[in-house]
Order: C-alpha cells, then structure tokens, then sequence
C-alpha cells in the first residue's frame, strides 16, 4: 500500500488542532501497534500476524479512511505502561514457535521489517548515528531481527524510555518521546542475560520468551515540539534547500528565456500582418493567420477532451487544496491517514468545479449530448484509478497484506462516489453546461481548409517528449523527496516548497504548451486542441521513467508482486500527474489562442 506521511516544518506545531493528553501518576497506558512493514517489499501486515504475545483482550482500533488506504491496522499490544512508574525487566509470556512461524519470522528479518508501535499517538523510534558519528538520528519502528554473518537473530526483549513533560496541571504530564532499545536473549526466561542472543533456525520450531522494561526520562522538549525528533531525521534540509533553490534559479530563467522570445516573437508577426494590409489590399496571408476560419473548429472526440479536462481542474484542484492545508498545518500526522483521506474526499467534492469547466467547455464545442459528456467525466479518471487498484488489491490480497483495502471500505468509497461525487459532477455540467460559450474574435468557415504535411517533431509523441522535459525540469528534485516519502517510509516536511513548486510548475506547463501551439499554427495546422493537452501531458511519461530510474538506482524491492505493486502505483502516479498538467496546457493554449487573434485585424 502507498503511504505518505505529513509533518510541518518547523516553527509549526505538527498536531495541529490536536489537544494534548495529560496523565495521572500511576495511570495505565496500552502501547498499540498500526503495523509491520518494510521498504524493500512495499507489503504491510497487521501486528497480529507475528507470533507474539497476545494482550489478555484482544482490541481492534477503528480506523479511518487514510489509516485504512494506508495499510495501517491498530491493534492493542501485550505491554503496557504505567505513567511516571519505571519498571524492571518484565516477562511477558512464553511461546513455542512451530517451524512454519520460524521459518516466517526469518523471512519477515531477512526483508528488514519494522514492527511499529505508538503511546500517546507517538510512533516509537530507534536511536542511530549518522554516517560521520555527528549527530544523533532516529528511525520510527523497531526491527523484527538482525541478520549477522548469515546468521538470523530474533529480538525478544525491549527496553522502552518514555519522556514526559510536566503538564499546566499540577500532578498531570504528557508525554513528549517514546524510544526503543532491542536485544535478543535466549532461555526460557528473557530477563535473565546471559549474552547467548536467541538464533532462529529454518524448519526447527524453538521455544522463547519475551520480555519488555520501562524507563520515564524528563525530556528537554515540549509537547508542542516532540515531532522535531522525527523531522530532524527526515531528510537533509541543507540539499533540500540548496536542490529546490537551485531548481527554481534555473527554472525561472529558462521560463523567462522561452516568453521573451515568443512575445517578441508575437508582436512582430502582429505587426506585420496588420501593417501589410493597411499598405496592401492584395495582401496574401500566411502562417497563423491563415487559420483564422478554422483555428476554433471544434476537436474530433471531443466528450473525451472535456471528461480529461475536467479530471485536471478537479485534480489540479484537489492538489492545490491538500498543500495550502499542509502548509497551514492542519493536516497532522498525529491522525494518520489525514493526507490521503481528505485528498479522497476533496476530489470528490470538487467534482462539481471539474464538471463545471467541462459542461461550458463541452458548450463551446457545440456538443449535444451533455448527459453523455457529464457520466464520462465522471468516470473516466475514476473508473480507471479504481479499476487498476481493484487489481492490484488482488495481489494484496493473496500476500495476505494489510494494505489490502477491506471489501466493506472498497463498497464505502464506491457509495461514496455514486453518492457524492457522481451528482456534484453532473450538477456541475449542468450550470457550466447553460453558461454563454466562450467567446472568440474569429468565425469558422463551413469548409475545414486542408493541412499541409508536418515536420515530424511536431507530431504528438516528439513534441510531447520535447515539452515534457521544462516542467519535468522545474519538479524532478522535488520529485525525489516525495518518492522517498511515499516509498522509504520517511516524512515529508517542506510543503511550502512544494506549493512553490507547484506554482513553478502551472507556469512551465502554460508556457511550453503555448510554445508548441504557436508553433503548429505556423506550419499552418488548426488541429492544436488535443496537442495543447499533450503536450503539457508528456511531463507524466518522464515522471513515471523517472519512477523507474529510483526503482533501479535508490530502492532494493524485492518480489514480483512488490514489483508489480511498484510499478502500477507510479504508473498511476504519473497518468494523474498527465492528466493534470494536460489541463493546464490546455487552458493556456486556449487563453493564448484567443488572444493572438483578436489582436489582428480579420476581414
């Protein structure tokens, strides 16, 4: 399952809205566990899979929608903390392992799994060094076991150090940092060390113990800021820093170099036209003008322009409304899920904006059968990404993962949208669909003049890998963070980078489409409408190679199925991502389009 956890940068309280948990000396807290994962196979399971101690009363936490898309299942734990009480090593219960749950346990250790647990809403994290031995780093989880010297070690004994803080109430505290220390002790009683660490065996079933203590520890730090442990081990903010700048530097330039250059250009074909036939009645047009009887002829299968132009407004929409959220913090990570969840419900709701823009699109276009053209928008973008995700929750399925999405949440989003986003689309059409058309300077002739052949660059698949590369340009860096993100299990921090990316990238997406549009007009091709869309769209296919270039360079998936999952989430990935810079070509062509020629004089 994809996730993508959210923390604010700091200065920002990352629990937004959240209020904190003041405790009682002596109370009673369960550690709760969300799941067992790792980078390498991308296949989450529930805590309960494992063969450890069960609690005496078996809990399972409600999620919500983000949590369950997630792959997060939070199930209570068999430890149990009591606040401000420091404990001894306690024996939690003593099991038998046959040799099909060895063999398991040394597949799971083999494949790096973290098992991770949360108090207070507080994933645990292991404490490491950084590579030069500076600074202190964490990592959230704990491992399942080691691998030394091809030998495969459980750990069964876990020493946990809680930090508090006192609170505003006298006799209250919160807990500010939740830390994990593993070991392996053999013997039937893992509080007893004799430094014999237990050693798991294929096929040879092994009985063991496990055992946990506690330590309460004052910490530094206020509640408000006991995220900075995690974002402090995020990323390097220096390079993040210094990458995005130096990507917005050159992405700038080169925006500005390609808009002087066609304003320049613009204004002295302009002026010529209008000069030479205020000089010169016998004046024979040429080059874009020439199109002027057919420049708005309506595209062939246009229900299909608008269905995708409507996804983009509605994605584009989506996107722009989950980053101002983030950067005002009000997407915590304390309520997991919270960034897929209201992504889901926001592209819902802004169907009715989508279906808006596609109903006067589809209006200007002199199109009939409106109903027809609202049902597409609103399936097209949604039966496909639900379709392909039906298919790959199959294989989900059969790993037996929790990422695998339950079939009552799958009937929940399908209700969801027919309820919801089904209706809002199609009341959306209806108005836009009743709006004026747009309106334009030139008239179309009956008769659609031929056109002459083309050069083969500015046919669709070269001039799409050719705009795709400025905006690609303008994302790629950032591209590496998210990636990171979503499939390193690390956290993203620096939205307010990311909205200006965002906004780098609605520019280069404009200007490249009006620089390939202008230029097909000149070769005297009237059929711009769908090369706006992909030429802007192309950016997608250099998102998804460049998917698979951190597939082979930064990642160690392992599995086919890991490898299928990979690769069809980032296909996914980069279709939205087409589909959305597609829109923005579009409507910039079409400003531009319109703008060109009502500045010349037409007869």
């Amino acid at each position: 399952a994809v996730s993508f956890n959210t923390v604010q940068s700091s200065g920002i309280n990352a629990e937004y809205g959240i209020a904190p948990v003041e405790y009682s000396r002596g109370q009673s807290i369960e550690i709760k566990s969300t799941k067992v994962e790792s980078i390498h196979t991308e296949l989450p399971f529930s805590y309960r899979k494992l063969p450890y101690c069960l609690p005496a009363k078996e809990i399972n936490y409600a999620e919500n929608l983000g949590e369950v898309l997630h792959g997060s299942r939070i199930v209570n734990t068999a430890y149990t903390v009591n606040v401000m009480q420091s404990t001894s090593c306690t024996q939690v219960c003593q099991v038998d392992l046959s040799s099909n749950e060895v063999n398991k346990l040394i597949d799971l250790i083999d494949k790096d799994y973290d098992v991770h647990l949360i108090l207070d809403n507080l994933p645990v994290a292991r404490k490491y060094a950084s590579p030069d031995g500076s600074i202190e780093l964490f990592h959230r989880g704990h491992k399942v076991g080691q691998v030394y010297k091809d030998n495969v070690y459980l750990y069964n004994n876990f020493h946990f150090k809680i930090k508090y803080h006192v609170g505003t109430i006298p006799g209250k505290f919160r807990i500010t940092g939740f830390e994990v220390e593993s070991n392996s002790r053999s013997g039937s009683n893992s509080c007893t060390q004799d430094g014999t660490p237990i050693m798991l065996t294929k096929d040879k079933a092994i009985t063991l113990s496990f055992s946990y203590s506690v330590e309460w520890e004052e910490g530094k730090i206020a509640w408000a800021s006991r995220w900075d442990t995690y974002l402090t081990s995020a990323t390097n903010s220096q390079i993040h820093w210094f990458s995005i700048i130096n990507s917005l530097i050159i992405v700038l330039f080169l925006s500005g170099l390609l808009a002087m250059i066609l304003v320049r250009a613009l204004r002295r074909d302009i002026a010529a036209y209008n000069l030479d036939e205020e000089m010169d009645d016998t004046y024979e047009e040429t080059g874009w003008k020439l199109l002027h009887g057919d420049v708005m002829r309506p595209p062939d299968y246009c229900t299909s322009l608008v269905a995708l132009i409507g996804s983009g407004v509605q994605l584009g929409s989506t996107a722009l409304a989950c980053i101002v959220l983030s950067v005002l913090g009000m997407l915590s990570p304390a309520s997991r899920g919270s960034l897929i969840g209201a992504g889901v419900s926001l592209f819902f709701f802004f169907g009715i904006i989508g279906g808006y823009y596609s109903g006067r699109l589809y209006r200007t276009f002199k199109g009939m059968a409106w109903k027809r053209a609202a049902f597409l928008t609103s399936t097209l973008y949604p039966g496909l990404i639900s379709s392909t995700c039906f298919i790959l929750n199959f294989l989900l399925w059969h790993a037996g993962s929790s990422g695998a999405v339950p079939f009552s949440y799958m009937c929940a989003l399908l209700a969801f949208w027919v309820c919801v986003s089904l209706p809002l689309v199609f009341i959306g059409f209806f108005f836009g669909f009743r709006k004026q058309p747009y309106e334009y300077s030139v008239r179309t002739n009956k008769i659609p003049r031929p056109i002459p052949s083309q050069l083969w660059y500015m046919r669709t698949i070269p001039s799409m890998l050719l705009a795709g590369i400025l905006p690609f340009g303008a994302v790629f860096i950032e591209l590496y963070f998210i990636f990171s993100a979503i499939w390193e299990n690390q956290i993203y921090t620096l939205f307010s980078f990311l909205f200006l990316v965002y906004v780098i990238l609605v520019i280069c997406c404009a200007e490249i489409a009006v620089v390939i549009v202008y230029f097909q007009l000149c070769t005297e091709n009237y059929r711009w409408w769908w090369k706006s869309f992909f030429s802007a769209a192309g950016t997608g296919i250099y998102v998804f190679a460049y998917g698979v270039f951190f597939y082979w360079t930064k990642l160690e998936i392992v599995g086919f199925t890991s490898t299928v999952l990979y690769l069809g989430y980032t296909a996914l990935m980069s279709i939205t991502f087409g589909i959305f810079t597609g829109a923005i070509g579009f409507f910039a062509s079409f400003l531009f389009v319109r703008y060109v020629y009502s500045a010349v004089k037409i007869d």
